[in-house]
């Protein structure tokens, strides 16, 4: 059934509009952020062989980040296009089948996860204590991988119907708690005073992520259960599927994932690569991700606002204002990305200080942020403009333009970097500078072919 609803992110200023979706976000992710810093901060105060450890599984991880983003990409433009329509009831059917289909995917890839696990490891080190740390970060966090999924979901349905500030303030509640219990599970004293801790290293760690997660989808259901941000999801709706749904669930975003798949693929051969440097430069490396997911967020953020306003004005039939959010949506991520960029050029060893003491981890780190960093300002761009293609549920190009990116430009640079002219490992860390100069190419290319102006998937 399809009724008027009063969509204030149909009219008025756009630029308004997107920042008053954006900013929540992005403070959001923000203090996320954050505590992915201090967490690493913490777990550097242990050794390298725990920070190689963790950063060695995390990229092992986020291989079943692939589920999460072929499901969340498709019902970010089915909850928002079905909202910009009207259609209340196919939101609501549409949200609870994100949350359940998602929920019994994360089952089946925890397993498998839980399995390979060790294998995995194996492939980039042969250091016992640096598989150990990773086993004991990894395990718990894959227990609780249908939490975590469950929890993006409520999350993403809560920004699709037009309310950015309770994700906000659903991550805020989360981070803080993660801060507060990091330090308490990991150390034999909460540092700095004689509170006693339950000195459990780096499974502390993981410990304080997956309770903060299920503090983060606890808060997050009960909202949606409420019914008071403008859909009501019901339990018996939680336990039927919807295959016509769940099929679309599958296929939206089935380009997005496997773009995701080889991304993270390109991360796995390209960890191995770094890893012929020794652990001292894969702890930087693990670091560097820390550092530039924590200026990613900002970038996440406005995506996030902009492809629900996207797909809103898609549903309905606002082109010019699905446009003109978006490029406005590239522009201020250029920008914002251009000044941190500044920043890490100049401040690059003083950065890496506030991780490690070790002056060898510290020098290998100076030129990665440097460079790494401004990469950013490219990828904002591109992911500015993409968010016509999450909006639209018009994937293919993000498919091909980290086909291109990653295994065209940035895999055979770093190859020949490592093995066949054997250069210093700044030329890896430039090679993701060139892909992503490519990857803002191919999305302008696909943006301008317009495409994706027609793609409707309500």
């Amino acid at each position: 059934m399809n009724e008027q609803l009063d969509n204030e992110l149909l009219t008025g200023d756009l630029r308004k509009n997107l920042l008053k979706m954006s900013i929540p976000t992005m403070l959001g992710f923000f203090l996320q952020a954050v505590y992915d810093i201090v967490d690493m901060i913490w777990i550097g105060r242990i050794s390298a062989s725990a920070v190689a450890g963790v950063t060695i599984f995390s990229t092992v991880f986020w291989m079943v980040e692939v589920l999460n983003e072929i499901i969340g990409t498709s019902s970010i433009s089915l909850i928002s296009q079905n909202y910009g329509m009207g259609n209340t009831e196919k939101t609501r059917k549409v949200v609870e089948q994100t949350l359940t289909f998602k929920a019994l995917v994360a089952i089946i890839a925890a397993v498998f996860m839980a399995f390979f696990l060790e294998p995995l490891l194996g492939f980039f080190t042969s250091e016992k204590e640096v598989v150990q740390a990773a086993l004991d970060y990894g395990y718990i966090r894959i227990f609780f991988l249908p939490i975590m999924f469950s929890s993006y979901s409520v999350n993403t349905a809560l920004r699709c119907l037009g309310d950015a500030k309770s994700p906000m303030y659903i991550m805020i509640a989360a981070a803080i708690t993660n801060i507060i219990l990091d330090p308490l599970f990991m150390f034999e004293y909460f540092p700095g005073t004689n509170i006693p801790g339950l000195n459990l290293g780096v499974f502390g760690a993981a410990l304080a992520t997956v309770i903060s997660t299920v503090v983060a989808f606890s808060i997050g259901f009960g909202m949606l259960l409420k019914g008071d941000k403008k859909v009501k999801i019901s339990i018996k709706g939680l336990f039927s599927l919807d295959w016509e749904i769940d099929k679309k669930l599958l296929t939206i975003g089935l380009p997005s994932g496997i773009e995701i798949l080889s991304r993270n693929l390109a991360s796995i051969f390209t960890l191995k690569f770094v890893s012929l440097y020794g652990t001292n430069t894969v702890a930087a490396m693990g670091i560097g991700g820390r550092l530039f997911n924590f200026a990613f967020m900002p970038i996440m953020g406005i995506v996030m606002g902009s492809s629900t306003i996207v797909g809103q004005c898609l549903g309905a039939n606002d082109i010019k204002r699905a446009k003109d959010t978006a490029k406005f949506s590239a522009l201020f991520n250029f920008v914002m990305m251009g000044i941190l960029s500044i920043i890490a050029i100049i401040f690059p060893k003083q950065l890496m200080k506030i991780f490690i003491d070790d002056v060898n981890v510290i020098e290998v780190g100076k030129s990665m942020i440097q460079i790494m960093i401004p990469a950013l300002a490219f990828g904002g761009a591109a992911m500015g403009l993409g968010s016509v293609f999450a909006g639209s549920g018009h994937n293919t190009p993000f498919l091909l333009s980290s086909l291109v990116s990653r295994w065209g430009v940035q895999v055979p640079l770093i190859f020949l970097a490592t093995k066949v002219f054997h250069l210093s490992v700044i030329y890896v860390w430039i090679s993701f500078l060139v892909a992503d100069a490519m990857e803002m190419l191919i999305v302008f290319i696909a943006y301008k072919r317009g495409t994706w102006e027609n793609k409707r998937v309500s």
